[in-house]
């Protein structure tokens, strides 16, 4: 049984803007995972493609999948984890993956002065959470990026937030992740990417 071996670092806060936003991701991501004893993680980047702010998680999901690591990145634009098959998802990792740790990765609303920051969290995910839906928590700890204002009519505030942004967030999340050894040690490779996508990450 892997267990967890310390509760020092519970939160992060980092502002993606930040010239050092990489380098201090990538370590917060880092430390995240030196907690556990897990040798292998699966990635789960919940959202919809439908929604411009809630796009976060399955932008970060298809970057991924351009490197050799496609069996455990779940949640893409493509196939998408959401409301309505995420416990589905979590039986498949239960099956398929029972010793792995898994980082949740997913967009939120917050205040006006937390947009453009990722949080990096200890515990798990409680999705939905800020448009009042009732489903179930994933993750050994979690990611998210602050993507808009929260507080009234959050759906309609997902739906008109900045692509720009997310995905901007969605390359230094993705390119974060690479860096840790939970992918390094999986051999990844990248991959160039199918006609329409972005091809750049941040340096």
């Amino acid at each position: 049984m892997n267990l967890f071996k310390n509760n020092q670092c519970s939160k992060y806060v980092i502002d993606y803007s930040d010239p050092q936003a990489l380098h201090i991701l990538t370590n917060r991501i880092q430390q995240m995972i030196d907690q556990y004893d897990y040798q292998h993680w699966v990635v789960v980047c919940i959202g919809t493609d439908r929604s411009t702010g809630d796009s976060l998680g399955p932008l970060v999901g298809s970057k991924l999948r351009l490197y050799d690591y496609n069996e455990k990145v779940f949640g893409t634009l493509d196939e998408p984890v959401h409301a309505l098959n995420l416990q589905d998802t979590i039986d498949i990792i239960q099956n398929q993956y029972p010793d792995s740790g898994i980082i949740a990765i997913d967009a939120s609303l917050g205040q006006l002065t937390s947009v453009g920051t990722i949080q990096v969290v200890n515990g798990p995910l409680k999705p939905g959470a800020g448009v009042q839906k009732n489903l179930p928590e994933i993750g050994h700890f979690h990611i998210t990026g602050i993507v808009n204002v929260g507080g009234f009519m959050e759906y309609f505030v997902l739906q008109n937030t900045r692509l720009s942004i997310v995905m901007k967030m969605a390359d230094l999340i993705t390119h974060a992740i690479t860096n840790t050894t939970c992918w390094n040690q999986n051999s990844a490779t990248y991959r160039s990417p199918s006609i329409g996508f972005v091809d750049h990450m941040i340096g």
